[in-house]
């Protein structure tokens, strides 16, 4: 069993690079982004990106920096299949993966500007934000030294592989492919 963690800046690819595996690899698609809305909707929060950031951190705080994706994780193993695990957030998450086999992480970047365009056209409750909200939003998630909570520049400097995707959904795949699976 194959486990793969993807994590990257917002609008990056994440979804794309997830999409792949599944429909072209029968991975089994496990989701931050979803666990998060979940827990959202138990505590009657509002299903934006300050209340994901908020969840996250305080689950993280109240169990392990690592609680989400050890719950994903478990989820997985349950399953038996090869899966993946979207939106690897902190170092802790990182590490967890790491002390478990066949574990590889991926990480995606792409220009500001093209994802920011990509995540108003996919029109999501937590995208409707203006440029400069994305930009803020970015920073806030890119480094610290708190556990708890996400830096995204140091997962993305952990990752195995990593993926530049400033092209088009079909130049990314074939970037994957052949990281991958040699082709």
């Amino acid at each position: 069993m194959l486990v793969i963690g993807v994590t990257g800046t917002l609008g990056a690819g994440k979804g794309t690079i997830v999409d792949h595996l599944v429909n072209e690899h029968g991975f089994q698609h496990y989701s931050v982004r979803q666990y998060l809305l979940n827990e959202i909707e138990k505590q009657g929060l509002p299903a934006n990106r300050d209340s994901m950031v908020i969840v996250a951190n305080t689950l993280r705080a109240e169990h392990t920096p690592h609680f989400i994706i050890s719950e994903l994780f478990d989820r997985a193993i349950h399953e038996g299949k090869d899966a993946v695990i979207e939106s690897i957030r902190t170092p802790g998450e990182v590490d967890f993966l790491r002390q478990q086999d066949q574990f590889l992480l991926l990480a995606i970047d792409a220009d500001p500007y093209l994802r920011y365009e990509r995540i108003k056209s996919r029109k999501s409750e937590t995208d409707d934000i203006d440029f400069a909200t994305f930009i803020e939003n970015e920073k806030r998630e890119m480094t610290t030294l708190d556990p708890n909570k996400q830096n995204l520049q140091k997962c993305i400097q952990m990752a195995d592989i990593k993926f530049i995707n400033n092209g088009t959904i079909k130049e990314l795949i074939y970037q994957v492919d052949e990281k991958l699976f040699g082709g």
